[in-house]
């Protein structure tokens, strides 16, 4: 029989405040500590609100609510007129108070899509704290390892994201969550590194025959990557296949993923909503979200990557993949788009494409190797549409210009100053070419030698040799060329 998934997404993603969400502890859920590299500085981030004292009181973290109403915006979702908190009774041991304040049935945004995919709600809570198991280190006194306590990640502001069950497969679930997390940082909202625990994604699962109705539904906590989410939801979907085949019950549970594994395995059943025991918060009121100017915030959202990718299409004739690597972070789009605009202004036709491939690889890749952002980086965005103006022109070469980016990565001077300073202008004299090439020839009889027996691979080669002799500046082109007459005349 054949089976169809249904899936359905609950993504959390902590919030960039300077303060948790119901008190002024600091928003840094892994502080710097002087102690050394690797080393943690557990439970310095914290106050007796976040750790549950008897008498304290929360307050509401004001950025976290805009947060969310500005993502309820950007997805086309209803920001509701009166929003409350509730408490989400459960015990578990990073959890100070007993229980964990979130919002139960009146969410801060209903509705919205993202991908054709429908959004149920969006609303936000506190985190709970970060559990340790040691190895090695403290213990209980039956001598096993003791699981250690972080309270630094303890009321920090959570988004949480709820879809319908509307995907079928583990590829639109990637797809869906890479949008989001693109959306997530566009926004200035969240960073949504994954790595960092700061989205985080689960997903329920169920399968069901054909026109029959949903089956058993089961949860996949706490999933930290796109490929893990890929493939803990693939192999659900096929370990709930083989089980329906067997003719055997499937539970309603939560499973992890094992990486090394590579399955899923039972963590417990899974619990309902009645299962927490929600009420309403009695220390915090009902608020209206009116008291945020709506209209203000949805004018003030930043072009969206959706609709980034149609333009960067049309203005700078770049194909999909280039598109996705060109947007992929704020900052790259942001850099591209001020050189693209100074490079038009400077040349009538434009070659976006040789900007885009010094950007996204060469520049991208000494930033990478020197761990500077664009915010840092010594080189401006003029600097990078110079440096392409200077190739365009025939006035430096491909590899003059990776020598001249590297010195304006480390320097931050203008291009024009490095090529005068450095002396790398391309050589153009007819006169002196012509005489490199004649010695290339000279010195280099077996190319000559093969390039006469058909071997026309050994043009290359002598191209090389003359490049070499011009210290790489050289047109490759024009070489080849007058390489190419004049062997047609020996």
């Amino acid at each position: 029989m054949e089976y169809k998934p249904t899936i359905g997404l609950e993504i959390h993603a902590e919030l960039k405040t300077r303060t948790k969400m119901f008190c002024d502890s600091p928003n840094d859920p892994d502080p710097s500590t002087s102690l050394g590299a690797g080393e943690k500085n557990p439970n310095t981030n914290v106050c007796p609100v976040c750790l549950g004292h008897p008498g304290t009181l929360p307050t509401i973290n004001k950025q976290a609510v805009e947060h969310v109403i500005r993502v309820g915006l950007a997805l086309g979702g209803k920001i509701k007129p009166t929003t409350k908190f509730d408490r989400k009774n459960y015990f578990y041991p990073d959890l100070p108070k007993g229980y964990q304040i979130s919002q139960y049935d009146k969410p801060l945004v209903e509705g919205g899509a993202l991908n054709g995919i429908r959004i149920r709600r969006v609303h936000l809570e506190e985190d709970t704290g970060t559990l340790v198991h040691a190895q090695g280190g403290p213990s209980h006194g039956s001598g096993r390892p003791a699981s250690l306590v972080d309270f630094n990640r303890a009321g920090v502001p959570l988004m949480e994201l709820v879809t319908e069950p509307d995907f079928t497969s583990a590829e639109e679930v990637v797809a869906f969550a890479r949008e989001l997390q693109f959306i997530l940082r566009y926004l200035g909202v969240s960073d949504a590194d994954m790595e960092k625990g700061q989205m985080r994604i689960e997903a329920n699962v169920s399968l069901s025959a054909k026109h029959a109705n949903l089956g058993t539904k089961v949860e996949l906590k706490n999933i930290n990557s796109f490929k893990f989410a890929k493939s803990a939801i693939e192999y659900e979907i096929k370990r709930q296949t083989e089980a329906l085949e067997k003719g055997e019950k499937l539970i309603q549970e939560t499973r992890g993923w094992d990486e090394a594994k590579q399955k899923t395995f039972s963590q417990r059943s899974k619990e309902e909503a009645h299962d927490y025991r929600y009420f309403p918060e009695p220390d915090l009121p009902p608020f209206e979200t009116a008291i945020f100017d709506l209209e203000k915030l949805k004018m003030e959202l930043p072009e969206l990557p959706a609709a980034k990718r149609i333009r960067f299409a049309s203005e700078y004739g770049l194909n999909e993949k280039q598109v996705d690597a060109a947007i992929a972070e704020q900052g790259i789009a942001e850099f591209f788009e001020e050189s693209a605009s100074e490079l038009s202004s400077l040349l009538p036709t434009t070659n976006y494409l040789l900007l885009y491939n010094y950007l996204t690889s060469d520049l991208r890749g000494l930033m990478n190797e020197s761990g500077a952002s664009f915010a840092s980086s010594k080189i401006n965005p003029e600097h990078l549409a110079h440096l392409v103006l200077l190739i365009e022109q025939g006035t430096i070469g491909s590899r003059q210009a990776k020598d001249v980016l590297k010195k304006m990565f480390d320097t931050g001077l203008d291009p024009e100053e490095i090529v005068q300073t450095e002396g790398l202008e391309t050589v153009s004299d007819t006169g002196e070419l012509e005489k490199i090439v004649h010695e290339v020839i000279e010195k280099n009889q077996k190319a000559v030698d093969d390039y006469k027996k058909g071997k026309t691979a050994s043009i290359q080669f002598l191209v090389g040799q003359a490049m070499g002799r011009l210290k790489g500046r050289g047109n490759p082109e024009t070489l080849r060329g007058l390489i190419e007459t004049r062997l047609e005349h020996i």
